[in-house]
């Protein structure tokens, strides 16, 4: 029979990542309190850093639905919630580690979907969000301005060519057009 301090960490667990939007393994071995207070700090507000039971952590993650990390579960492991941005978070783990080699990024799950520490690393390279959603916008402003451009260009054609073949006739001298009719008397 589980011990209700067990079954009550592992409902915990199990619960933070269900609500998560990524979950990231970390090897945190050689790292003092101070550097991983650092390291919460780095990881951004909207991730959780936790210090955890290899087993408990196991059986919380096959009890979200997540058995796809069973392999990542031994040394000493931490794991990063994420609840907000993923890249922020993974920028924050990468950067740490390059400054901490004793920090080793062992995989993770992003909704739902296994990512090797390769994987995280390359998430990290994204630019957040907010970024990509700038450029999004930019470029959809721009096309609209195209389309504006192309749209008001449309009417300006029409009236230059319908000018030029206006001031064209009256170079011809009205040849193609019926000379007034003077009245007959």
């Amino acid at each position: 029979m589980a011990r209700p301090d067990k079954a009550a960490a592992v409902a915990e667990l199990a619960d933070q990542f269900r609500s998560s939007n990524a979950a990231v393994l970390t090897e945190y071995r050689g790292l003092t309190v101070a550097q991983l207070k650092t390291l919460r700090r780095s990881l951004g507000e909207n991730a959780q850093y936790a210090v955890v039971k290899n087993t408990l952590t196991k059986i919380a993650a096959n009890e979200a639905g997540i058995d796809t990390l069973d392999d990542l579960f031994s040394g000493p492991t931490a794991v990063a919630f994420v609840t907000g941005d993923p890249v922020e978070s993974a920028k924050g783990l990468r950067d740490f580690a390059k400054d901490n080699p004793n920090l080793i990024i062992k995989g993770g799950v992003l909704d739902g979907k296994a990512l090797s520490a390769d994987e995280i690393k390359k998430l990290a390279d994204l630019e957040s969000r907010e970024v990509l959603l700038s450029k999004l916008a930019g470029a959809f402003k721009g096309k609209q301005t195209q389309a504006a451009q192309v749209f008001q260009a449309l009417p300006s054609k029409f009236v230059r060519t319908a000018e030029a073949l206006r001031a064209k006739k009256e170079e011809q001298g009205g040849a193609g057009t019926p000379a007034p009719a003077e009245a007959a008397e």
